[in-house]
């Protein structure tokens, strides 16, 4: 029981990092060390797993797709979601260089734990980390979609936000804010149970996982150590969202105004401000060598 309640809040901590935008859940899954046991879970959704649940085998079934895990893991997920979402909604308006200062610190030092598991950094591995801090580069300076409600759209933000939401470095918030959805699902939907948005996004999101979850197991358990040197670039890149010190830069839709950009900067001088953020990134940074530390202890109770 404790191992499934010590699950229950990493469950939580991946779900508040897939609300912060820039910051991926998968992350905070790998440095917590149930990201390949995630994987697998869901990727045990198969047609062995629908055989035994129509024929009331409920134990088996249990046993096979990891129930007791998936539980655990899910629902600090949700429940983080929907009390992080009304908590940030305040936060950032009222302290945003603060808030994404710990967020930078936080992925700052992930940078560091995810890629001190590739081991030995060849040729290949320092390539592949190259291309994905390109990547993810790329993506941030990308500008963002006009908000869309329709249902197939929501479906693909589902299936799109959820396969980047269980990747390593890449945010599946940030991704929402790319195709116009984030404020819509994220906050609206999600602070008032609008269910006509939510529910495409569910089953979207239920179709992305179960599919790039094969994709992904199998690129870990063939190609580990440039997986790792990849996804070690994805979240270094993804850094650039997170820089606190940005003016946004926006556009007029109709009766709306959207954050089409950021144009960052550097303090020119210090002051109390950036002595705090200094010191909020700094907490971010001890808050991830806590966690890879309980997860190094942990990892024996959890397999």
């Amino acid at each position: 029981m404790k191992a499934y309640i010590a699950i229950f809040f990493k469950g939580l901590a991946i779900g508040a990092a897939n609300v912060i935008p820039g910051v991926s859940g998968g992350t905070i899954a790998l440095i917590t060390g149930v990201f390949e046991r995630l994987i697998d879970a869901i990727k045990s959704f198969d047609i062995k797993a629908l055989k035994l649940l129509l024929s009331g085998d409920f134990k088996a079934f249990g046993a096979y797709v990891d129930f007791k895990f998936l539980v655990a893991v899910l629902l600090g997920v949700a429940l983080s979601i929907i009390s992080i979402a009304r908590l940030l909604d305040v936060l950032f308006k009222a302290y945003p260089v603060y808030i994404w200062s710990f967020f930078f610190g936080l992925i700052l030092a992930s940078v560091y734990f995810v890629g001190k598991e590739v081991g030995r950094w060849r040729v290949v591995e320092l390539l592949s980390f190259v291309i994905g801090a390109a990547i993810a580069v790329s993506i941030s300076i990308l500008s963002p979609a006009s908000a869309n409600d329709g249902f197939i759209y929501l479906i693909l933000c589902g299936i799109v936000g959820a396969c980047s939401m269980i990747l390593p470095g890449l945010s599946g918030s940030f991704v929402l804010i790319l195709m116009g959805n984030y404020q819509l699902v994220m906050i609206d939907a999600v602070n008032d149970m609008n269910l006509g948005v939510l529910l495409p996004v569910v089953i979207g999101a239920g179709v992305g996982l179960l599919a790039f979850s094969y994709i992904l197991s199998w690129v870990f358990k063939h190609f580990r150590s440039q997986t790792l040197s990849l996804l070690s670039g994805f979240i270094l890149g993804s850094l650039l969202i997170l820089w606190p010190w940005k003016n946004e830069i926006t556009e007029r839709f109709g009766d709306k105004v959207k954050v089409v950009a950021y144009d960052w900067f550097v303090p020119a001088q210090w002051s109390s401000e950036v002595l705090w953020a200094i010191l909020c990134a700094v907490l971010g940074m001890v808050l991830i060598v806590a966690m890879e530390k309980l997860a190094a202890k942990g990892k024996a109770s959890v397999e």
